[in-house]
């Protein structure tokens, strides 16, 4: 038997994962000796690996002091042989940050020298942002630690932190070597070019050879356990439920895996059902909703699994298998639901009736959306002139993402026009791939401006917190005044004023309302702390409400920013961010709830909030980031390219088709790496569907050739039935309809070199 359609949805994320993992699985060696997290004392720099001279630690002193001269920043680094407690690089530096109470501008670079692994670890609300931080990994760190430079490694570290607090990308001033693109004939962007063809083509290639060999085998012993008691023995004597035998580290990756491919699904196919909807009327997609509303709640209830997970309270090895296992079983479900109505779902959208109508939709639409890129330039240009980059990082690249959306959508609608006299179900399926990509360009550009109006609210509220600390001021000097025999009160008020002070001074030039907000937010608890004793219940009411309205309204712009920022970019993101986002949604919703009855727990919910959605950015930020590392310098396109993945360059990504935007943004992945159904459909979940004749489709290839056809045409048809074309087509064999989506490319932490 064939590998299942769930397998083939799922390529993406193990494509993708292989080409990354490789190069960290070669080349490791035994550990030596493995390091729990590390106490840091009163040092910048920790060396248990013995990998470090006098001199060393002189320069790399000299730069941390430079760095913290120059931009407030400390850098923190730490040589182990491996790391241990937890083994995972991400984990290890966070827990060990954490551990040492680092606070927003403190970072700290843990490198395991025997495990070849290193993580740079910083706050979500700190000065440089996620996407930057992966830009010093990559740019700076990496290549330092692949010459077993370990000081250079941490001075290089300095630099590109310093580069990016200034504004800069955190890529000046690299120390690296590089490679030449300039010492052959050939020209930059032809290089670049080939090398865009032959990466895609071993994504490709590595997720065939991993779902034939690897995944089709485990999800038919998913699929043969059906629907048996989860601990009930099968009559062979084997469980019933392979995932009872299942390794809990490989059930935690299937589990993370179904959350990431499910999330996919629900929101595809909520883009969808929205575009039925406006075509044919709610009453026409009423089942369909009542299919997502299932599959939505299903989804929810996995993510509050993971993040308790998550969380720093420990769970037993049974709690963990049980957990898993049941995200396991709602993300099955909700897919299960979704693909209950995607027959249906198709034959009401019935785009291949009407291919003309279609295409000249699409054409107007992108007509439409193109003059706004501009728009939005421009107002990313504003921006940077009243607000730091981190105010606004989850943005600044959406006029180039938008560009890359709309590049896409004109390939689709040309290789529709092409195909529609041959092909209507392969042309529908570049009318439905245009719709798709027009519809994340619209999304960037709104976001832009939903930031925009966000950072303008939250710069106003500002003046508001630092009046109501100017009166907590005036009150303790009060309270004080009447007695402060330990001169607590008194030292609060101190403190308080100091930060005052320095808001205020911040505030004559470029901010990050949510880092200056949350400065004054801890300088109100710290003083609100001492004046709660001498407050009534009823006046510590009153001012948590008083603060409620202003972290509510940051917490919603927080999600928001971070919900935009997934949607359009959701093929590059695991499952982490996307875990910690519907957690923060969770809880504004639930302090919108407690808003009327528990100020206090109102506001305790929505500060909660606030602090997971910037984690939620920041995780999504560091997933994309390495998405694009995947594919050359770290600006998203291999050297010398004529375009990439960012829209660097004049061309766009993929050789001007706008392929590598449309992977991130899940559209390739949801066009081709899906199918099914003599054509396939997109109504359904993260799992696949078959045929009558119980046979899978072939799978679309790329770029032409292979039973399923190729992604801008080629390919021959399997047949199926009456020799009818079966998995053919240029975005993998589709059809037209989309409700259910394709999976993503999950990224696990840490780095290797």
């Amino acid at each position: 038997m064939r590998a299942p359609l769930s397998v083939i949805r799922s390529l993406s994320v193990v494509g993708l994962a292989l080409g990354l993992a490789l190069g960290g699985v070669l080349g490791v060696s035994a550990s030596a000796s493995a390091t729990e997290p590390v106490d840091l004392g009163g040092n910048r720099v920790i060396d248990s690996a013995g990998v470090l001279s006098a001199a060393d630690v002189t320069a790399i002193t000299d730069a941390t002091e430079k760095l913290y001269a120059d931009s407030g920043i400390d850098l923190f680094v730490a040589y182990v042989s491996t790391f241990e407690n937890p083994a995972s690089a991400e984990d290890w530096a966070n827990q060990t940050a954490s551990a040492n109470n680092l606070g927003p501008t403190d970072y700290l670079l843990a490198v395991a020298v025997d495990g070849r692994a290193y993580y740079l670890s910083g706050d979500s609300s700190g000065p440089v942002s996620g996407s930057q931080l992966s830009t010093i990994e990559s740019a700076q760190i990496e290549p330092q630690l692949k010459n077993d430079n370990w000081a250079g490694a941490a001075e290089a570290a300095a630099v590109g932190l310093g580069d990016a607090a200034a504004g800069g990308t955190g890529s000046s001033g690299s120390g690296g070597s590089g490679s030449s693109s300039s010492s052959t004939g050939v020209s930059g962007g032809t290089i670049g070019a080939i090398v865009i063809v032959l990466v895609l083509i071993l994504v490709i290639v590595g997720g065939i050879i991993v779902i034939v060999f690897v995944r089709a085998s485990r999800r038919n012993r998913l699929a043969a356990g059906g629907s048996a008691p989860i601990d009930g023995p099968a009559e062979s004597g084997e469980p019933a439920d392979p995932l009872v035998a299942m390794p809990i580290q490989e059930l935690e990756r299937e589990a993370g895996s179904m959350l990431v491919q499910t999330d996919d699904a629900v929101q595809t196919s909520t883009d969808e059902l929205g575009f039925a909807v406006a075509q044919y009327g709610d009453e026409a997609a009423a089942p369909f909703q009542k299919a997502l509303g299932e599959a939505t709640a299903g989804l929810k209830q996995a993510f509050q699994l993971k993040q308790r997970l998550d969380d720093a309270e420990p769970d037993s090895d049974a709690e963990i298998r049980q957990w898993n296992t049941e995200i396991v079983r709602l993300c099955t479900e909700a897919n299960r639901v979704l693909d209950e109505q995607a027959a249906a779902f198709d034959e009401l959208r019935e785009l291949e009736k009407d291919i003309p109508a279609g295409i000249a939709a699409g054409t107007a639409a992108v007509a439409a959306v193109e003059p706004r890129v501009q728009a939005a330039a421009s107002a990313i240009v504003a921006l940077r002139a009243s607000y730091t980059p981190s105010a606004f990082s989850t943005v600044v690249d959406n006029p180039a993402q938008a560009t890359e959306r709309l590049t896409f959508a004109r390939s689709a609608l040309e290789h529709a026009e092409t195909e529609q006299r041959s092909d209507t179900g392969e042309a529908a399926v570049g009318v439905r791939a245009a719709e798709e990509a027009v519809d994340q360009a619209t999304l960037l550009l709104e976001a832009v401006d939903r930031v925009t109006a966000d950072l303008a609210s939250a710069r106003g509220q500002l003046d508001s917190q630092l009046t109501n600390l100017q009166q907590d001021v005036a009150d303790a000097h009060a309270v004080a005044a009447a007695g402060d025999p330990q001169g607590a009160i008194a030292a609060a008020a101190e403190r308080t004023t100091a930060v005052i002070a320095e808001v205020q001074a911040q505030l004559a030039g470029p901010v990050d309302p949510a880092v200056v907000a949350q400065r004054l937010e801890l300088a109100n608890r710290d003083i609100d702390g001492v004046l709660g004793a001498v407050r009534s219940q009823q006046a510590t009411a009153q001012r948590a409400a008083s603060t409620f309205a202003q972290t509510l309204q940051s917490a919603r712009s927080r999600v928001s920013a971070a919900n935009d920022y997934i949607t359009a970019r959701r093929g590059g993101v695991g499952a982490e961010a996307r875990t910690r986002l519907a957690e923060a949604t969770r809880l504004v919703a639930r302090a919108e709830e407690l808003s009327t009855t528990d100020a206090v727990g109102a506001l305790a919910a929505a500060q909660r909030a606030d602090g997971l959605a910037a984690q939620a950015i920041e995780s999504a930020q560091r997933d994309v980031g390495e998405f694009a590392n995947g594919y050359g310098d770290g600006s998203g396109a291999p050297a010398g390219a004529g375009g990439g993945l960012f829209g660097a360059g004049g061309g766009g990504g993929g050789g001007g088709n706008g392929m590598l935007g449309a992977m991130l943004g899940g559209i390739v992945i949801n066009s081709v790496l899906g199918g099914g159904r003599g054509g396939g459909g997109l109504f359904g979940g993260g799992g696949g569907r078959r045929d009558d004749d119980d046979d899978d489709d072939g799978f679309g290839g790329l770029f032409g050739g292979g039973s399923g056809g190729g992604f801008f045409g080629g390919g021959g048809g399997g047949s199926n039935g009456g020799g009818s074309r079966s998995g053919g087509g240029s975005f993998g064999g589709r059809s037209a309809g989309s409700f259910g989506g394709g999976g993503t490319r999950s990224r696990r932490g840490g780095g290797r070199f």
